[in-house]
């Protein structure tokens, strides 16, 4: 085994250049080397069956692993019944959209924390995923892992101790660690060789090394605010001064030989810079097989 890297939707290359149909983007992705795909639920759960298990095959047919982003509404530390009830309808909608797809892996939001603690914030959101793992229970979805997302802003619910927190909760859950939303609520801290290697371990600690280690995660270069967090992801290409870097975390997970799912959610060119993502990993693991003490020993 080995990580993954893929798209969060279709890049703007592929739809000026292949199609605008999501049904032709797996056999692009083999193509250009990709291994994953994302589809977007964002602003609501809108894909056919009969598309959806197009894809599905094409995906199956040219091996590129699908998994699902669910609905931007999710806010899971409301504590408004009918946001429960809200939230149960989207993910269930996900889970369905993501058989049809062929996908195990459903990315959702943590949500805002609405003038509260973050405590009280977190108690409600863990009660929130217990009820929609419950739903999903009885809806025969009980095999679908779900995946807390980091979040970008410091007023959101969704630090890495939080979703770790959440993740918790059950074996089926697996954090979405977007690096690049944590860079932007750290102001930027979140970057570097110390850093990865210390997130890594946090993971590994509160999760096992077996979970932690085929976590599902977000990267892309995001421009933030001093007081917000978050303001826009960036291209590699035009990152103006902002990070992560992603080389340290190439080398960190390599030497672990540990086995992620790595999202590219660059502002247009997902597709090229997950193949420039994949590349440097790749270096990373030929340096070790090569020079075994060097990475090994860092």
């Amino acid at each position: 085994m080995s990580a993954l890297f893929g798209v969060a939707g279709n890049s703007e290359t592929f739809t000026r250049t292949v199609s605008k149909a999501t049904v032709d983007a797996p056999r692009w992705l083999n193509l250009i080397g990709l291994d994953a795909y994302e589809y977007q639920c964002g602003r609501g759960v809108h894909i056919s069956q009969t598309s959806a298990q197009k894809i599905k095959e094409e995906a199956e047919r040219w091996q590129i692993t699908m998994s699902v982003h669910a609905p931007y509404f999710i806010n899971l530390a409301n504590p408004a019944e009918e946001s429960l009830r809200k939230n149960i309808g989207y993910v269930l909608s996900s889970c369905e959209a993501a058989r049809w797809l062929g996908a195990r892996r459903i990315v959702l939001h943590t949500g805002a924390l609405m003038k509260r603690s973050r405590q009280a914030a977190l108690e409600t959101a863990k009660q929130s995923l217990l009820a929609i793992l419950a739903a999903c229970d009885a809806a025969g979805y009980s095999d679908l892992i779900l995946c807390p997302e980091t979040m970008g802003k410091v007023n959101q619910l969704g630090d890495l101790d939080e979703v770790l927190e959440l993740c918790r909760l059950d074996e089926r859950l697996k954090p979405c660690v977007d690096f690049g939303h944590l860079y932007a609520r750290t102001m930027g801290a979140l970057d570097g060789a110390e850093a990865m290697k210390a997130l890594l371990d946090r993971m590994a600690h509160v999760l096992g090394e077996e979970r932690a280690s085929t976590f599902h995660s977000h990267f892309s270069h995001i421009e933030f605010t001093a007081k917000g967090g978050e303001k826009r992801h960036l291209t590699f290409g035009d990152s103006m001064g902002y990070g992560p870097d992603f080389q340290p975390l190439a080398e960190e997970i390599a030497r672990r030989g540990w086995n992620p799912t790595i999202i590219c959610e660059s502002a247009g060119t997902q597709s090229e810079d997950a193949v420039e993502m994949k590349k440097r990993y790749r270096q990373a693991l030929k340096q070790l097989s090569s020079y075994p003490n060097t990475l090994k020993t860092q």
